[in-house]
C-alpha cells in the first residue's frame, strides 16, 4: 500500500476528469480547423521525405554500371539458388530425371560383375599422373597466413583467385635445386582423397574407386600412392622417401592379404613414376631400394597402364617453348594480347612458363627415341612415306579385332609428323633437299639484349639477342633428334637440371654400367624390365580422339620481357578436313598421348624376349575408341577416351576389375600382343625396318 495521502489521489483525479472535460468541449469549427492543420502537417512531413526521392528516380537516368551491377545480382542470385536446389535434392531425383529423359542406366562395371560372382581378391596400388594429385601447404611466407595444412592445388583452387602471385610463388619450385624454396614447405595429399577428383565434380580415379568397392574393395585393401608431381622422380625419395613408402605398402597389401601380388593401375605420367619404381626398388640401397632382384616377381601380378606416355609426348615440347598448346593457343588468337597483359598484377604467360619450368617431372614427358621412333625431316611412322616415293610394307599383324588399320581422323595429304617444330608452313611441306637450315648452336646470345632488362620474371629468354632469336628461326626445322639441342640452347639452366634425371635416347648396350644411374630408369627404351616372368604388363589407351603431333611457330613481336616464340594460329592446311589446324598438326590418340607412344613398347618393345624384356613378361594391349556423350545429362560420359576421361570409361574399368578380381587377360577381352598388332594402325611397316635395325639389335643377346 502507497504511503501518499488521500488528499493527493483526489487531485489527481481531479485534474485528469478537467481536462477530459475540457476536451470534451472542443467545438466542430474548432476540431475541423485543428485536424485540417495536422493533415496540412502529415503533408508536408511526406512531402518533405518523399518529393526529393521522386525527384531523384524520376531525373536519374540508369547507366551501363547500374546494368552491369544489376546483372551480376541477378546471374548470381539465381547460380546460388540452382546450387542450393541441387545440394538440397534427394540424389534420386537426378537419376530419375536421367532415365526418364535417356531410359534406364546401364548397370555400372561394379555392379555388373557382382552379379557375375566376382568379389574382391588382389589389392590394388592406383598411381596417379601429372597434375591430378593434391597439394598442400605445410609452411609459407606471410602472404599465405592461415593455410596451413590446406590444400593449394586440386579442389577449389580458391586461394588462386584471392591472391595469385602468393599462389604462384608457393606452388613453384626452386629453379637452381629442384626442391622447395627456402620457408616453404608444399606437401602431397596421402589416402584415396589425394587423387579421387581433381576439383568439385571432375572425377578422376572416383568413378574407379566406387566400382571397386561394388565389388568388395576397401581402403584396407586400395592404396593411393600419391607422390609430389612436381619433383624428379628419384627426388621424391630423396625429400618425401615416397619410393620408400610405395615400397612399404604393397609389401603390407601382400603380407595383409594372404600372400596375394598386387594389381598396379598407374595413370599418364605415373606409368613412367612406376617403371621407374620397378628399377629403383629392385637396385641395391644406397642408390635403389634394396628389394633384391625378385621383388617385383614376388609382389605383382599385373600393372596395367592408363593412358601411358611411355615415349612422352609433344605437348611437353611446346609447353617449355612457348608455353602454349593448342587451347591456349586459340584462346590467344580470340583475344590477341589479353594473355600477355599484367591482369591483376599477373603477367599470365610469363609467370605461368616460370611455374612450369620449375617443375622437373615434366623433362619425363619429352619425347624419347628421337627420330628413330617419332619420324625425320622425310618420314613419320604413322604415313608409309612423306613424299609417296617409298613402298608399302606388309602389316605384321596376324589377327585383326575389327580396328581399321588405315583409320584417320583428318587429311594426313602433305603432312609429315617427324618434323615436331617448324617456321612457317612452307618448311613443314617442302623436301628436305630443297632447303638448308642454319646452325643456330654456335650462334652467340650476347648481342642487343631482345627483351628489357627489368624483366623479373625467371625465364631464361630475357638472357637472348635478336640474333640467337633469330638462329632459331631460320633453323626453319627441328625434329625429335633436334628439338633437345633447341631446349638446350634456349633455356640451358633448365635442361641442365632436366637433363641429369632424365634420358631420351635408345640404348645400344643396356649392360653398360651407365645405365644404372637412376635418369635412364623412367626411359623404357633405357632401361630393363623385372626378371618376372609371371608379372604381366597392360596397355590401355583411348583412340579416335585428335591429338597434337606438331607446331608451326612465328617469332612473336618483342615486348617487356616477351616470350619470343608463337604457335602461329594463322595457319591452316589446304582442306577442311586438313590435320594442320591453327598452326597444330594432329594424330590419333587421346587428346594428349599419341598411339605411338602408348602402345609401341607393349606391341613392339616389349614384345616376346627382346633385350628391353629379358624374362618374356607377357603384354597386353587394348584400344578404347571415343565416343562421345549422348546428351549433356551423361556428363563426360562412359565411353570417352580422353586422356583424363578415360578412367571413368565402362570398359576400361570392366577390364581392371576382372584382373584385380582374378579373371585371365582372355577373361577381360584383352588381347595378346602376339595376336594383334593391328592396334598401331600400321604404323611402321617399312620404316620398322630403320626402327628394327637400332631397337631389336641386341634381342639375339638376350640372356
Amino acid at each position: 500500500m502507497s504511503n501518499r495521502p488521500l488528499s493527493f489521489y483526489r487531485f489527481y483525479l481531479g485534474s485528469k476528469t478537467m481536462s477530459f472535460l475540457r476536451r470534451r468541449k472542443v467545438t466542430d469549427s474548432s476540431k475541423s480547423r485543428i485536424s485540417n492543420l495536422s493533415f496540412e502537417k502529415e503533408d508536408d512531413k511526406k512531402d518533405r521525405y518523399k518529393s526529393p526521392q521522386r525527384r531523384s528516380y524520376s531525373s536519374k537516368k540508369w547507366s551501363c554500371w547500374d546494368n552491369c551491377c544489376w546483372f551480376i545480382g541477378v546471374i548470381g542470385s539465381v547460380w546460388w539458388f540452382l546450387l542450393f536446389f541441387y545440394n538440397a535434392m534427394p540424389d534420386s531425383i537426378p537419376q530419375y530425371v536421367t532415365m526418364a529423359i535417356t531410359g534406364p542406366l546401364p548397370d555400372p562395371p561394379g555392379v555388373k560383375l557382382r552379379k557375375e560372382g566376382l568379389t574382391a581378391n588382389h589389392p590394388v596400388v592406383l598411381v596417379p599422373g601429372i597434375v591430378t594429385g593434391g597439394l598442400e601447404l605445410w609452411e609459407g611466407r606471410q602472404c599465405a597466413e592461415g593455410l596451413l595444412g590446406k590444400r593449394l592445388w586440386g579442389g577449389s583452387f580458391g586461394e588462386f583467385y584471392k591472391r595469385p602471385l602468393c599462389w604462384l610463388e608457393h606452388i613453384s619450385l626452386d629453379n637452381e635445386t629442384g626442391f622447395d624454396p627456402p620457408g616453404i614447405r608444399v606437401r602431397p595429399v596421402s589416402g584415396l582423397v589425394a587423387a579421387d577428383y581433381f576439383a568439385r565434380g571432375y572425377f578422376v580415379w572416383a568413378v574407379t574407386i566406387a566400382n571397386l568397392a561394388h565389388i568388395g574393395y576397401e581402403e584396407k585393401s586400395l592404396y593411393m600412392a600419391a607422390y609430389d608431381w612436381r619433383l624428379s622422380f628419384q627426388n621424391t625419395e630423396v625429400r618425401d622417401q615416397s619410393l620408400s613408402r610405395i615400397k612399404s605398402n604393397i609389401e603390407l597389401l601382400v603380407a595383409t592379404h594372404g600372400g596375394k601380388k598386387v594389381v598396379v593401375v598407374p595413370h599418364s605420367m605415373g606409368v613412367q613414376y612406376f617403371l621407374h619404381f620397378m628399377k629403383w626398388v629392385e637396385t641395391p640401397a644406397p642408390r635403389g631400394g634394396g628389394g633384391g632382384s625378385d621383388w617385383c616377381a614376388r609382389h605383382i601380378k599385373a600393372v596395367m597402364n592408363v593412358g601411358a606416355p611411355f615415349l612422352g609426348s609433344p605437348k611437353s615440347i611446346a609447353l617449355h617453348f612457348s608455353i602454349e598448346v593448342r587451347d591456349i593457343a586459340n584462346l590467344r588468337a580470340q583475344a590477341p594480347g589479353f594473355l600477355d597483359k599484367d591482369v591483376f598484377g599477373l603477367q599470365t604467360f610469363k609467370h605461368l612458363m616460370r611455374m612450369f619450368r620449375t617443375w622437373d617431372a615434366t623433362f619425363s614427358m619429352v619425347p624419347k627415341g628421337g627420330e628413330t621412333i617419332w619420324g625425320g625431316l622425310d618420314w613419320s611412322p604413322e604415313i608409309d612415306s612423306f613424299d609417296g616415293s617409298a613402298k608399302k610394307g606388309k602389316n605384321n599383324s596376324t589377327r585383326n579385332t575389327g580396328q581399321n588399320t588405315k583409320r584417320h581422323l583428318c587429311n594426313t595429304k602433305g603432312v609429315n609428323y617427324g618434323r615436331l617444330i617448324s617456321f612457317g608452313k612452307e618448311w613443314s611441306e617442302i623436301h628436305s633437299s630443297k632447303f638448308e637450315r642454319a646452325d643456330f648452336k654456335n650462334v652467340s646470345k650476347a648481342d642487343e639484349i631482345a627483351n628489357s632488362s627489368n624483366c623479373d620474371i625467371w625465364l631464361e629468354y630475357h638472357e637472348m639477342g635478336k640474333k640467337a632469336i633469330k638462329a632459331v628461326a631460320d633453323h626453319k626445322v627441328y625434329t625429335a633428334g633436334s628439338i633437345l639441342d633447341l631446349l638446350h640452347y634456349v633455356a640451358p639452366k633448365l635442361m641442365a637440371r632436366g637433363a641429369s634425371h632424365f634420358s631420351y635416347g635408345i640404348a645400344d648396350n643396356l649392360d653398360d654400367p651407365k645405365y644404372e644411374h637412376y635418369k635412364y630408369w623412367s626411359n623404357p627404351l633405357e632401361t630393363k624390365l623385372p626378371n618376372a616372368p609371371d608379372m604381366e604388363i597392360y596397355s590401355l589407351y583411348g583412340v579416335g580422339l585428335s591429338t597434337e603431333r606438331g607446331y608451326i611457330y612465328k617469332v612473336a613481336t618483342p615486348s617487356n620481357c616477351h616470350i619470343p616464340f608463337q604457335i602461329d594460329t594463322s595457319v591452316d592446311g589446304d582442306s577442311e578436313d586438313s590435320c594442320l589446324k591453327g598452326g597444330v598438326f594432329s594424330g590419333d590418340g587421346d587428346e594428349t598421348v599419341p598411339v605411338i607412344s602408348a602402345g609401341f613398347m607393349c606391341a613392339k618393345g616389349w614384345r616376346g624376349k627382346t633385350r628391353f624384356n629379358p624374362s618374356g613378361i607377357r603384354t597386353y594391349i587394348r584400344e578404347y575408341n571415343h565416343a562421345p556423350p549422348a546428351n549433356l545429362l551423361e556428363g563426360r560420359g562412359t565411353q570417352s577416351a580422353s586422356h583424363v576421361d578415360l578412367l571413368g570409361n565402362f570398359a576400361l574399368i570392366e577390364d581392371v576389375l576382372r584382373v584385380a578380381a582374378g579373371a585371365s587377360a582372355l577373361d577381360s577381352k584383352l588381347r595378346s600382343d602376339d595376336n594383334d598388332l593391328s592396334l598401331l594402325h600400321g604404323f611402321y611397316s617399312v620404316n620398322y625396318l630403320l626402327v628394327a635395325v637400332v631397337v631389336f639389335v641386341g634381342n639375339l643377346y638376350v640372356d
